[in-house]
């Protein structure tokens, strides 16, 4: 094709001309040049906006974009101006687009690092009508009344606006993307993973810091958010080793990829730094269904860390500096070099670095157009070479731009004008210090390259290299790179290893700080956070209303703030705010760098804890059998329990319930309790753990008996109670709530590791190994008699109320049985091996026909334990104290015990404080409710009038009536007093009347039969 130029100053490139105007809109392939590191032999179709476009493998969406003429790409949060791309990684602040349709839309998705795909289906976000007029851009006429802190001086009257007016605006107008509403049918996952080395980074310094280690022997992991290794050596011309800079990166990538000590991580962020050497990853893998995992979290435990993340270039505040075609002159140069992509037709580049002639000279190099060098330093102070045919123009600045939907002419500060359809800035670069500052530390100020490095106080184990610490030129990148893997490699025990660091030419970096571009900055529309529309006009409001420090700043007008989290507008705004506060950027400081250092979506947190998966259910060993036999299941915590036991001619679960407790109080009723939490003890010093543990005494208990425990909290409110069994001198067996189990069993850990890890013991959770069924009623040791191996003797003698002892039941089956009741009645509970469980069920039943045995759920359990008066969940709230459930007296006098102390707070042992007591109706029909509070009759119910309130409540089938249990203020003194049991939810008030909480059998004697 024969170069003919469109018009007088449309640049001619080698590979051919732009077809059409400069706003006829995208074109197939329009602006793809020679080079690159794109598969041309591969074609990958899209759609953008519903667009057809097509791109090549190695592309990402950004660069396919580009690639078609395509520069306006979204709007800005706030004033809904026009964004185009402004760079070429994750800190990108622009090009947030939809992802795919449906239930697989994923929002806030960064062009610039979505690997372009067949098929990709991408939307652009936050505009009310076609991207390229947006109806919404009506809020950049209202930018003089919506400055920063707006929202918070103009909602605020009328006062009953808010609800009506504006906090309806202002939802539908929030937000960027849009989530489906719709569950999410992709799948995540988690994994764990573990190093001596992890190097975060591949760039020239990570690369050398993983060859070094791996090469003396050290297992290493190398993780880079890119898909392809090399970092910015994929991006420019560099040489390393007399060779092209992206072919050593594949070969060191090819070469660390084939090693066994290596496992190499791409498309995997390293989103945050935490304690003992953990760090948080998340990959995105490369699928091609959605049966594979959308993303994966990976937790990383790594003995030393290489930091080698490198630096993200800073842009300049001048007037309408966020024009899309305004770009980062290192993002130009990655679409050039790497993508083969010219950003535009005719650049300019605006630079206060060495960084922006690097620029010029590849746009020149890619037969684009270059109209001029902006350089704001002198020509002495420069110390790149000048660029052949490209005009430089010295102690200059761009002041404005112009380009409706796009940048068209730039503007300097002597008033001339060029025409540019593409700006490249270079500001400097800034360090990536974050993930340094995620366990609090503060990051360091550096004149000669006007930005903050990382200090000593970064994490311990942590090494940082290359540009990630200030060092940006290449050789001296690489050379730190391997010197840090080789320290980290000898520091853990590995050999020093003999290959020297890779070889490069150190290029010019100088650099003179320029953050703004005259008053304009200050005073105009000059842009330093293009994502949420914050000015420099915005930062110096915030320090004249008194939003002086660097936190408050941010947060009153949201700098740094979404996806941004001050990568590319942090820098300007300190520097705009030091200035009004007359100090140095130094002094000044900088905002507080907080995990993940990129967005991490919610999945990949949860992975496959979602739905069902949450909270997996748990069955008992009985399950089955229970569901055979009619039983209605309910969750209780993280199990599913049988609630009753419904028999034909039983409409309603009330008959059901109210059969299953004349069972047992007239029979013989059997109850899968294996639920409850069992932790086996064992050691010289057990009963001293548990006498430490439990508030009353443990280590008089004898072997062969069993005892009520109850377990405090630090603060003196009750944590557990439940039983405590001693089978042997060492050797106690304990149950804890089912509600409770894992608490209790985290919480011994912790004390036994933390406060006494002296103390010579050791326990396991065996809840799972164990089946274990109540056997409760007054023919239950007749029942039990029938199945219990000879010679054991249940007589009450022989096997007194609470006593415990290993066994054989069913002709040798091993075997554990406690005489303990928590509903009045004679009662036992038999345990057995998990396998055995409804067998065991199965012989019971089969053994206690004759006795009319019947099982019974939780309902009925609950029943039973009301009426006897035990608390359980409804109690055990996690407000209650010993005092205040009547067991004050099991808090020893002659031992110490966790939260026995504060348990003797004046408050918590008033008399005149509540204490569970007793209800019953005063007319034996009505109805009581759970919840409802007390009132002294004819006192009118408010807040100063109450007196307690109800727990649980049950209808009796033994009395006849409903009962309940409930805390009410000096409780013991006032049985027999008619109270209000006033229920505002239900608008039910009842009069009750206050009993013992031991309505069935106070005396005990049934159950010590």
């Amino acid at each position: 094709m024969s170069d003919v130029s469109l018009r007088p100053g449309m640049p001619v490139l080698r590979d051919g001309l732009w077809p059409g105007r400069p706003d006829a809109g995208p074109a197939a392939q329009s602006h793809r040049i020679g080079g690159g590191l794109v598969d041309r032999g591969r074609t990958l179709g899209f759609t953008f906006n519903g667009r057809r476009f097509e791109g090549y493998e190695g592309d990402t969406l950004a660069s396919a974009l580009l690639a078609n003429g395509q520069r306006l790409v979204g709007r800005s949060f706030k004033y809904h101006r026009p964004r185009g791309i402004l760079t070429a990684g994750s800190e990108e602040p622009n090009a947030l687009v939809e992802l795919g349709d449906g239930t697989h839309r994923e929002p806030n998705t960064r062009a610039t690092v979505t690997p372009l795909t067949d098929g990709l289906v991408a939307q652009s976000q936050n505009h009310v009508g076609p991207l390229s007029f947006d109806a919404m851009a009506v809020t950049d006429l209202a930018a003089p009344l919506i400055g920063a802190g707006f929202y918070y001086k103009t909602f605020m009257w009328p006062k009953g606006f808010w609800e009506r007016v504006y906090e309806p605006l202002i939802r539908r107008a929030a937000g960027l993307g849009r989530l489906s509403t719709a569950p999410d049918p992709d799948s995540y996952d988690h994994g764990y993973l573990h190093c001596d080395l992890l190097v975060i980074g591949a760039g020239p310094a990570g690369l050398s810091a993983a060859l070094a280690a791996s090469r003396a022997g050290a297992r290493v992991i190398i993780a880079d958010e890119d898909r392809r290794f090399g970092g910015r050596l994929l991006a420019e011309t560099y040489e390393v080793n007399g060779g092209s800079g992206a072919a050593w990166a594949a070969q060191t990538a090819a070469e660390l990829a084939a090693s066994d000590r290596v496992t190499c991580l791409q498309r995997t962020t390293v989103y945050g730094a935490f304690d003992h050497s953990v760090y948080g990853a998340v990959e995105v893998p490369a699928r091609q269904d959605h049966r594979k995992p959308r993303q994966i979290h990976w937790r990383i435990y790594a003995n030393r860390a290489v930091l080698a993340a490198g630096a993200i270039e800073r842009p300049i505040a001048f007037a309408n500096n966020d024009r899309p075609g305004i770009m980062m002159a290192g993002a130009v140069r990655a679409y050039i070099n790497r993508y083969g992509v010219a950003p535009g037709r005719c650049a300019s580049v605006f630079t206060t670095s060495d960084d922006g002639w690097r620029t010029a000279r590849d746009l020149a190099a890619s037969g684009i157009e270059v109209a001029a060098i902006i350089d704001t330093r002198p020509r002495d102070a420069v110390q790149a070479p000048p660029v052949q045919g490209v005009r430089a123009i010295y102690d200059a600045e761009v002041a404005n731009t112009r380009g409706r939907l796009g940048l068209t002419t730039i503007r300097l500060t002597n008033g001339e004008e060029i025409y540019s359809d593409c700006l490249a800035v270079s500001g400097g670069w800034n360090p990536s210090v974050h993930l340094t500052c995620h366990k609090r530390g503060k990051p360091e100020w550096r004149d000669d390259i006007a930005a903050f490095v990382p200090s000593a106080d970064a994490p311990q184990g942590m090494t940082v290299a290359g540009a990630a610490n200030g060092t940006f030129s290449l050789a001296a990148a690489l050379t730190s790179g391997h010197a840090a893997g080789a320290a980290a490699a000898q520091e853990l025990g590995f050999g020093a290893g003999a290959d020297a660091a890779a070889r490069a030419d150190d290029e010019p970096t100088g650099v003179k700080p320029h953050w703004y571009v005259g008053a304009s900055a200050k005073q105009g529309r000059a842009w330093v956070d293009y994502q949420n529309d914050v000015t420099g006009k915005d930062i110096a409001q915030a320090h004249m209303e008194g939003f002086r420090s660097v936190e408050h700043a941010k947060r009153y007008t949201t700098l740094g703030m979404a996806t941004d989290q001050g990568k590319t507008a942090n820098l300007i705004g300190l520097a705009l705010l030091s200035e009004a506060a007359g100090q140095s950027i130094a002094e000044t400081g900088t905002t507080i760098y907080r995990p993940p250092y990129t967005p991490v979506p919610i999945g990949a947190f949860a992975g496959r804890a979602r739905g069902k998966a949450y909270r997996p259910t748990r069955r008992t060993p009985g399950h089955d059998w229970a569901a055979a036999h009619g039983a209605s299941f309910v969750e209780t915590g993280a199990w599913l329990r049988a609630e009753w036991f419904a028999q034909p001619g039983e409409t309603h679960w009330r008959q059901s319930v109210d059969r299953e407790v004349m069972v047992v109080r007239e029979a013989v009723g059997i109850c899968d309790v294996s639920t409850l939490g069992k932790i086996d003890v064992q050691g010289p010093d057990a009963a001293t753990l548990l006498d430490r543990l439990y508030a009353n005494m443990m280590s008089t208990l004898k072997v062969g008996r069993t005892r009520y425990g109850l377990m405090l909290r630090e603060d003196g409110i009750v944590f557990d109670d439940g039983t405590v069994a001693r089978l042997g001198d060492d050797h106690f067996l304990i149950t804890t709530t089912t509600a409770q189990a894992g608490r209790v069993f985290e919480h011994m850990e912790f004390c036994h590791q933390g406060l006494w890890p002296g103390l010579d013991v050791s326990f396991e959770s065996v809840t799972d190994a164990w089946f274990q069924v109540a056997v409760a009623g007054p023919k239950s040791r007749a029942l039990l008699e029938r199945i219990v191996d000879a010679p054991f003797d249940l007589s009450n003698t022989a096997f007194p109320f609470m006593a415990c002892s290993a066994l054989n039941v069913c002709g040798g089956t091993p075997a554990r049985l406690f005489r303990i009741s928590f509903s009045g009645e004679l009662a036992y509970e038999l345990v057995v091996p998990s396998r055995y469980g409804p067998a065991l069920m199965d012989r019971l039943m089969q053994a206690g026909c004759d006795l009319g045995v019947a099982p019974y759920g939780v309902e009925a359990l609950n029943v039973l334990r009301i009426e006897k008066g035990h608390a359980a969940g409804g109690e055990l709230n996690g407000q209650t104290t010993a005092a205040m459930l009547g067991l004050g007296a099991m808090v020893s006098a002659k031992k110490d015990c966790i939260g026995k102390v504060l348990s003797k707070r004046e408050a918590l042992v008033d008399a005149k404080g509540p204490r569970l007591m007793g209800f019953r109706p005063v007319q034996r029909e009505a109805e009581i409710d759970a919840g409802a509070h007390f009132i002294a009759k004819d006192a009118e119910p408010s807040l100063a009038t109450d007196e307690g309130h109800m727990t649980s409540v049950a209808y009796s089938p033994t009395l006849g009536h409903m009962i309940g249990l409930g805390l009410i203020d000096r409780g013991a003194d006032r049985i027999g007093e008619i109270v209000v049991a006033y229920d505002a939810v239900r608008g039910r008030n009842t009069d009750v009347e206050i009993v013992s909480p031991y309505v069935y059998d106070p005396d005990g004697g049934k159950q010590r039969g």
